[in-house]
């Protein structure tokens, strides 16, 4: 399936067995000298679940090696490895070989994604990357940011004559009636409002840089 389907090379660019650390991988894909994927397999007949994840996870996080595919043929599941204490993970997408259409673009898109040829174009980081901002803890909390609860209390005063409101009241009203309170808590929305915090940041030094420039 790597070779017919995804176009790796069976003899080049396919380990089978990769030893790391006196245990053994299933198959790497390794292109040139670096290995991009380490991939363990199970026959078709077995359901996946977390002690093969695990163990995926671990010949990764030896080897440093970021992306992992957990697959018995039929699903395909593919994890990206957080490199913290201790070490984590996160799956980034998964598809089922038996219910995908190849009049779809978006189950061509998760075959492209694994493609030997979407190794040069570094599709799978670029789809986390979008990932990591296009999901609902993002939105929740830019929606309660200054600008959009702003733009809100603009609105309403422009539709509606003579209405008195603020800021903290409309920010409350979304954080107790209308955001779930699930897509404000817990790891995925302190990771969203790091990232938000991040693009700010960014933004600030690039207006900085081009004042600058212009000075």
């Amino acid at each position: 399936m790597l070779t017919d389907i995804f176009g790796y090379d069976k003899y080049l660019e396919l380990t089978s067995e990769q030893q790391i650390r006196g245990t053994f991988c299933d198959l790497a894909v390794k292109i040139g000298n670096k290995i991009h994927y380490l991939a363990e397999i199970k026959s078709a007949g077995t359901s996946l679940n977390n002690n093969h994840l695990r163990q995926a996870v671990n010949y990764g996080a030896h080897e440093g090696i970021e992306w992992v595919l957990l697959t018995n043929a039929i699903v395909w599941k593919v994890y990206r490895i957080k490199f913290a204490q201790p070490i984590d993970w996160e799956e980034i997408y998964c598809f089922d070989m038996a219910t995908l259409s190849a009049r779809s673009a978006d189950d061509l898109g998760k075959l492209f994604m694994l493609c030997r040829e979407s190794i040069t174009t570094d599709a799978l980081h670029q789809f986390h990357q979008q990932a990591l901002i296009l999901n609902r803890h993002v939105i929740a909390e830019l929606l309660l940011g200054d600008a959009m609860v702003g733009g809100l209390r603009k609105e309403m005063r422009r539709l509606f004559s003579g209405l008195k409101t603020s800021d903290e009241e409309l920010r409350a009203l979304l954080t107790i009636e209308i955001i779930k309170r699930d897509t404000l808590d817990g790891e995925a929305a302190k990771a969203a409002k790091t990232t938000i915090k991040k693009a700010t940041g960014a933004l600030i030094k690039r207006a900085n840089k081009a004042t600058t420039a212009a000075a």
